[in-house]
């Protein structure tokens, strides 16, 4: 099993330091103003970039440049950075770390701004690690729309919502409300729904670059995923010699649901997993001049991360992670002469390692680590682990 786990994480590694590289039809503006069209790497930024790496062609070297140098670059049909110098209030949104002061702390930085809705009024988002926020252009004037959570009191939370007055006093049209404005909260879909609803009013030709995106046709999927398991199973008794057995290993069937759901960034490369899945293991041993039967069913729930690596347009290379939960199904082990021993498995981890074809078919390595399915028994302890090759189809 260790032999198996290396394996994969030198293929893992290999793989991150070899895997495809994409680039795509962009461009850029230096500080000359001059445009240069281009081939620029997608990374598919879920925090804004400070810098990129472009191709003049498709068989010429890759050249790196920064933020210092650019001032506006795009991928087209997908996504477009302009560079401002701006005031940023980047106060944490954590509770523990509020502070009492309800007005913005402001910064002065020069940041590459996504574009969201470009228009006569134009609705920019800028994001890292520690902060959301969101900008907006009139009249080639950029700032930040204000939210700003602060303490009231000790024990109370109060917000700052000054975004809803700027969009008052700026987006004027008969077609927006004041209702429009008040019932209006700090997220990305309603902020853009207020720009696209403001630019149509206007009669102006806006671009919403959300919706030209090249996004997957689906960012959920449901595999039903059946396959086969080798388990191994061995316990022993704390207090008494001659209480250890080993069960060695049996092959079963198992069947599981998995929902999948791409995560909406870094080129659909990452996903989150959860599969709820029947499998069993019966077999028996001799201990003591008698019989034991193990006899183990249980649904087991992995909830879990998955990262792709793309081959090509329809092949894809995939790891998982993930910790499994488990719903026993009046599980034993069962002796002649002594009490039965009920089953209650603990929590455990599971690492897997596959290829997907066209979103439509799946084979996947899953290794499940050892866990001890009789913990509640003070005197025994098991390790219980198991491998299994699994095969998918996408049947939504």
């Amino acid at each position: 099993m260790k032999n198996i786990i290396f394996v994969v994480l030198i293929t893992f590694l290999t793989l991150n330091s070899y895997s495809q590289i994409t680039f795509e039809n962009g461009y850029f503006i230096d500080n000359k103003g001059s445009q240069t069209d281009c081939l620029i790497k997608n990374m598919d930024w879920n925090n804004n970039p400070t810098e990129f790496e472009y191709k003049l062609s498709e068989n010429s070297n890759i050249i790196h440049v920064t933020i210092q140098n650019i001032k506006e670059f795009g991928i087209l049909n997908y996504s477009k950075y302009e560079r401002f110098t701006v005031k940023i209030d980047r106060s944490s949104e954590r509770i523990n770390t509020l502070s009492f002061n309800r007005n913005p702390e402001f910064t002065e930085e020069t940041l590459f701004l996504k574009v969201i809705i470009a228009g006569n009024a134009t609705l920019y988002q800028y994001r890292d690690k520690n902060a959301d926020r969101y900008f907006y252009n009139m009249d080639n004037y950029t700032e930040q729309l204000i939210f700003k959570s602060y303490k009231k009191t000790d024990t109370q939370v109060a917000q700052n919502k000054k975004y809803k007055q700027q969009l008052f006093l700026s987006l004027k049209c008969d077609d927006i409300s004041m209702d429009d404005i008040n019932g209006l909260e700090y997220y990305k879909k309603e902020l853009m729904n207020l720009f696209i609803k403001y630019n149509k009013c206007k009669q102006d030709d806006f671009v919403n670059f959300e919706q030209t995106k090249k996004e997957s046709k689906s960012l959920f999927n449901l595999y039903i995923r059946p396959g086969l398991k080798s388990s191994s199973l061995s316990i022993e008794n704390n207090r008494k010699i001659g209480r250890d057995l080993d069960f060695g290993s049996a092959l079963t069937f198992r069947i599981g649901l998995e929902a999948e759901y791409i995560m909406p960034f870094n080129k659909n490369k990452w996903a989150l997993i959860l599969e709820p899945t029947y499998q069993y293991f019966k077999t028996e041993g001799e201990l003591a001049d008698q019989t034991v039967k193990a006899n183990y069913t249980s649904i087991e729930v992995p909830i879990g991360i998955r990262h792709y690596f793309y081959l090509n347009e329809n092949s894809k290379l995939f790891i998982n992670a993930s910790i499994l939960f488990h719903l026993n199904l009046n599980s034993k082990i069962e002796f002649e002469t002594i009490q039965d021993l009920d089953i209650k498995g603990a929590n455990n981890l599971a690492f897997g390692f596959g290829y997907n074809y066209n979103k439509k078919y799946s084979i996947e390595l899953s290794y499940q680590t050892n866990r001890d399915i009789i913990s509640s028994y003070f005197n025994w302890g098991s390790d219980y682990s198991g491998l299994s090759i699994i095969f998918g189809y996408n049947i939504f």
